[in-house]
């Protein structure tokens, strides 16, 4: 009964956008810095995030994993913020603070008290422009690096397969390197590679600010402007547009690590949303995988696990939002007496069924109240109204399209997902990525994150 009002709750804002989004305000600093504030007044707490349209996309061969790396830096202190002592004062103002690195940007954010903005501006706008980057920090916090890489990829096996499976399903696109950068890279890396990276990305013209929470929109704005209008405004450097090459035909590899499961991972290349209004197969792509995947009833969860028995685990995956291309994959890990060559097939009838046979509208229903109710949820969090913000205008969407996506996804039919799994889930788009497990016992593994979050 709760859920079904949710739904209803949240068909009602769909159905008044403008009201949905009237207490979003957008702004824009003399230096080209971008404000928006979205006021709730539920609570007398604010999220405020700063989202640098940076991330490993922008990297090229020989310095990959610098954006990640300089995420670190920047908790290392500048001339009037000494290392460590940024954390130090959020927390004294009751705060948490965190940051996070993916393929297409890299953001910054702290929580606390609505009173206690002020502080949050301060040391944010201070280490826009005023990071100390010394090599022996940075000789200390590359070895942090390293090892994080050694234990969230090198020795998580499933990681290790999506890393390679992306390295080889992107020849020519940036998509190709990992978040945390090649460890090659990492070792001969430079704190003038950081420095570098941080003068070129980190400027107010590169930046986003949101701001959620108990607070007066023109108030922000004037704070904004006393904390982050004073830093100057750079050239932006020439972004090129990377496009991938086609794709001639299926792509196989197979990993060999220490394991006790084998592992199935097979992506399709697919697009992402570039026009909100315009755009439909994004839309029909997203809705798919819920068909697929997402809850006990689902197709893949029904027939693979429960029925058939040949997979102890299955899912699928797809990312609407991406400055670059998007991929539609499917996981799993067949149960014992059962072979990853076995779940492949299985997986591939059930997309051969769809293809046949389509969808049906009830399993439509299903996939598009479950998104809303996800987005029901989503808003009531101060935190993920701001990463939704955040993550569309960073992708070079508008967060007002946000209401736009909910109304294309729910006008999604049958015949739309049809033909978006007749176009894109074919073997010319697909690389299949093996793990081949080797001995070792007591060994863990791990799904793989797209984003790398600083762990301090």
């Amino acid at each position: 009964m709760q859920r079904k009002l949710l739904i209803a709750a949240w068909c009602l804002v769909l159905f008044n956008p403008l009201q949905a989004w009237a207490s979003t305000h957008e702004f824009k600093l003399d230096n080209g810095m971008k404000l928006i504030v979205r006021e709730d007044h539920r609570a007398p707490v604010v999220v405020s995030q700063v989202w640098y349209r940076a991330g490993s996309i922008d990297e090229v061969s020989g310095t990959t994993g610098v954006a990640h790396l300089l995420e670190h830096m920047m908790f290392k202190g500048t001339k009037e913020v000494p290392g460590g002592r940024f954390s130090k004062i959020i927390a004294a103002a009751g705060g948490r603070e965190n940051a996070f690195t993916s393929e297409d940007h890299t953001a910054y954010f702290q929580q606390l008290q609505a009173s206690k903005l002020p502080v949050s501006f301060r040391l944010e706008a201070d280490r826009m422009h005023n990071l100390v980057i010394s090599p022996e920090e940075f000789a200390k916090e590359i070895k942090v690096v390293m090892e994080e890489r050694r234990l969230r990829t090198d020795d998580k096996p499933q990681a290790l397969v999506y890393e390679q499976l992306r390295a080889a399903m992107f020849l020519s696109h940036p998509y190709h390197h990992p978040v945390i950068g090649w460890m090659n890279d990492l070792e001969n890396m430079t704190a003038n590679d950081a420095l570098d990276w941080y003068k070129r990305w980190y400027t107010p013209n590169n930046a986003t600010l949101v701001v959620v929470g108990d607070v007066e929109p023109q108030a922000v704005l004037a704070l904004a402007k006393e904390h982050f209008g004073k830093i100057a405004a750079q050239p932006s450097p020439p972004r090129k547009q990377p496009v991938e090459a086609e794709q001639r035909g299926i792509k196989r590899l197979t990993v060999k690590a220490p394991a006790q499961q084998p592992y199935l991972l097979m992506g399709y290349h697919a697009p992402a949303l570039q026009n909100p209004e315009q755009d439909w197969e994004p839309y029909a792509l997203d809705v798919l995988s819920g068909v697929l995947d997402g809850h006990a009833a689902a197709r893949l969860n029904k027939a693979l696990v429960q029925e058939q028995q040949v997979a102890s685990s299955v899912g699928v995956g797809y990312d609407t939002l991406a400055r670059g291309p998007s991929m539609f994959y499917l996981d799993g890990t067949p149960v014992e007496g059962k072979t990853v060559a076995d779940l492949e097939a299985a997986i591939r009838a059930q997309i051969e069924k769809i293809k046949q046979d389509g969808v049906t509208e009830e399993e439509l229903q299903r996939v598009k109240a479950q998104t809303v109710a996800s987005r029901v949820y989503q808003r009531d969090s101060m935190f993920y109204q701001a990463m939704l913000i955040g993550q569309f205008e960073t992708a070079g969407l508008s967060y007002k399209a946000l209401d736009t996506v909910l109304e294309k996804i729910k006008a999604v039919t049958p015949a739309q997902v049809l033909e978006v799994a007749r176009k894109y889930l074919v073997d010319d788009h697909l690389t299949v990525a093996v793990l081949d497990p080797q001995p070792l016992d007591n060994m863990k593994s791990a799904m793989p994150q797209k984003g790398l979050h600083h762990v301090k």
